[in-house]
């Protein structure tokens, strides 16, 4: 089994800068999408960014020209790099992998325990 472990999130002002990092405990096998969803108090878990097939970056419109993702692959860690961040980004961030951890191993949803960030005054 393979876990995802996030850091990186905590209190920032109104635009400040955050990373977020997502670590896996070893190497995906196959990796089909992955990416950062949020989910404010109240509100739905929703998508952030997300990397699919290529490496294709896709961002939700609220975040897009401000937030990008990327991976480290030699070292199964992928980032968010939060930029110019607004009140409304406040949540608790989460990392998710859709991905097979060997040949044969039915495809599974990975989540991490999810880090919270704060964007206050």
């Amino acid at each position: 089994q393979v876990q995802l472990v996030e850091s990186g999130g905590g209190l920032v002002q109104p635009g400040g800068s955050l990373r977020l990092s997502c670590a896996a405990s070893k190497s995906f096998f196959v990796i089909y999408a992955m990416g950062w969803y949020r989910q404010a108090p109240g509100k739905q878990r929703e998508l952030v960014a997300t990397l699919t097939g290529g490496a294709i970056p896709n961002y939700a419109a609220s975040v897009k020209g401000r937030f990008t993702i990327s991976t480290d692959n030699p070292k199964n860690t992928m980032y968010l790099q939060m930029n110019n961040l607004k009140p409304e980004d406040t949540a608790v961030y989460y990392c998710n992998a859709d991905a097979s951890t060997a040949p044969g191993v039915r495809r599974d949803t990975y989540w991490g325990q999810g880090t919270q960030v704060t964007v206050s005054s």
